[in-house]
């Protein structure tokens, strides 16, 4: 394709220079650059990527798009300027990859929580109709039953138009992606077209990115507008939330087919609940009927989450037998209330909670667990809050994980640029507020293992925060930090060296999906 075929319409309001050479791809990124390559330079959060048009250049590239026109054209490269750079990047890379988002239905999920395992559950129904599937999200991308590392839980539109490409050619035709404020915010998902989104729920998160929380609201919202495309089709939303509720009337006023769902209200809902260590039934109430649903996930913050994909796959013309099978097909969601079994008399969950409400959710999840009877075991929760992110939610969680535990070991989590004893230091307050008994220690290793020392037959210990993350992030950049590999290591030292894989709620194998 050459430079100005890619330009396409651009090529009539971008100023444009210097010939029509071949294109042999796109990046936005100059260490990816390769000889024939075109770079779109354009201005992020962080960093400015005008500042790397002469090491894009060095790399090999023949053309560059940019949205700056400070910068002058460099002689012997084709050169444009736009207005907007990462809708450029959009319509380009939509060009060069055949428009494959054109050829899967989209679902979206935005929300604050619940949108990993939404998107797994939802991806598990459509496969039950024998769908190819892509999958973008936090934890990992699917593209037609391979599973790839997931740098962003919503990438830039060029790495989108890539994995929708290959699902493409692999015979997929629906996509489900975990929908980000960021993204929406930052137009990365520019010019797609979702036949269904879903909202699950708006608590406080981020807010060390968006001004105010109706900012993030703001942003979330977008999703049930378009972003540089028409509206989506269905809205799928929880009405039990305030936020949802606010939505749902929007999101039909944007003309989509809007549903509400939740537990106590909306035209999908749960009833007759059935909760425990094993896993989860209700009946499912919809427009079509009522049906008996079991899945291996636990807790009440996952009827949520079944009966939002249920919604969603239901207005997507999905039948209820193969909502059943889907629900019922999905063993586990890596990083979600993982468990940790090396044989011994505890029982030892990994999960990905960093918020407050994802903080009490959880803590709700293990009282269910546990069952609610006055002689059930303990819950012992290990947590820490991220450095250079929103301050204020420290104590708040500080508060959550005190408040819903026997007994909390505060430490380390990500502190990036900050020192790990004054993050402590401010969530610490909320801990002393709830007056459950705690420890302090800024070594997430031992701290660890002091939580797993502390446990007794028939506790929980939650070790929150990472989940699926496979690093700490220092100040001096990323280190090896694995959650599970640790308290493997730390129940190993305590006489529990059984190698026995981590496993879901209650059993379940990850693998090649």
């Amino acid at each position: 394709m050459t430079f100005l075929e890619l330009l396409g319409d651009l090529a009539n309001e971008a100023p444009h220079v210097g010939g029509n050479p071949e294109i042999t791809g796109l990046e936005h990124d100059s260490r990816r650059v390769r000889p024939g390559n075109l770079f779109v330079a354009m201005r992020g959060e962080s960093t400015d990527g005008n500042r790397f048009i002469d090491a894009a250049i060095a790399n090999g590239a023949v053309a560059v798009v940019s949205d700056s026109k400070e910068i002058q054209p460099r002689s012997g490269i084709a050169w444009a300027h736009v207005l907007h750079g990462r809708r450029a990047l959009a319509a380009m890379s939509a060009r060069f990859y055949g428009a494959p988002a054109r050829k899967l239905r989209l679902h979206g999920v935005t929300g604050t929580n619940g949108k990993t395992t939404t998107a797994f559950l939802l991806e598990s129904i459509l496969q039950a109709t024998g769908a190819k599937t892509v999958l973008v999200g936090t934890i990992e991308y699917h593209v037609a039953g391979e599973t790839f590392a997931a740098p962003h839980t919503t990438p830039e539109s060029l790495e989108l138009n890539r994995l929708f490409a290959r699902g493409v050619a692999e015979g997929a035709r629906e996509a489900v992606m975990e929908v980000s404020s960021h993204a929406l915010a930052q137009e990365r998902v520019w010019g797609l077209e979702f036949e269904t989104a879903v909202f699950t729920n708006l608590t406080r998160d981020h807010l060390d990115y968006h001004r105010d929380f109706e900012d993030y609201f703001a942003a979330k919202r977008v999703l049930f507008t378009g972003c540089g495309g028409r509206p989506p089709l269905n809205a799928i939303v929880n009405t039990d939330d305030p936020y949802g509720a606010k939505l749902h009337a929007f999101a039909a006023a944007q003309g989509a087919h809007a549903f509400g769902y939740g537990l106590f209200s909306g035209d999908f809902r749960a009833q007759q609940l059935q909760l425990s260590a094993r896993g989860t039934r209700f009946e499912l109430v919809t427009p079509r009927g009522i049906m008996p649903m079991e899945s291996p996930l636990i807790g009440r913050v996952n009827v949520f989450n079944i009966v939002a994909a249920a919604a969603a796959a239901l207005s997507a013309g999905c039948t209820l037998e193969q909502v059943v099978e889907g629900v019922r097909n999905l063993q586990r969601v890596p990083g979600r209330f993982e468990r940790v079994d090396s044989g011994q008399p505890f029982s030892v969950v990994v999960d990905y909670a960093h918020t407050d409400d994802a903080l009490k959710n959880l803590l709700s999840v293990a009282r269910d667990f546990l069952g609610r009877a006055a002689d059930a075991g303990r819950v012992i929760t290990l947590f820490g809050c991220g450095g250079d992110r929103d301050r204020a939610k420290r104590p708040l969680m500080g508060h959550a994980a005190g408040s819903g535990s026997d007994f909390v070991v505060l430490t380390s989590d990500n502190p990036r640029s900050e020192e790990p004893v004054a993050i402590i230091r401010e969530a610490l307050p909320g801990v002393e507020r709830s007056g459950v008994q705690h420890a302090v220690e800024p070594d997430r290793r031992q701290a660890i293992a002091l939580a797993l020392n502390e446990a007794k037959p028939g506790d929980i210990v939650l070790i929150a925060g990472k989940g699926h993350e496979k690093v700490q992030v220092l100040r001096d950049g990323p280190t090896p930090f694995d959650d599970v590999a640790v308290a493997r290591e730390a129940l190993a030292a305590l006489g529990y060296p059984a190698a026995a894989a981590s496993s879901p709620q209650p059993e379940g194998a990850r693998g090649r999906r």
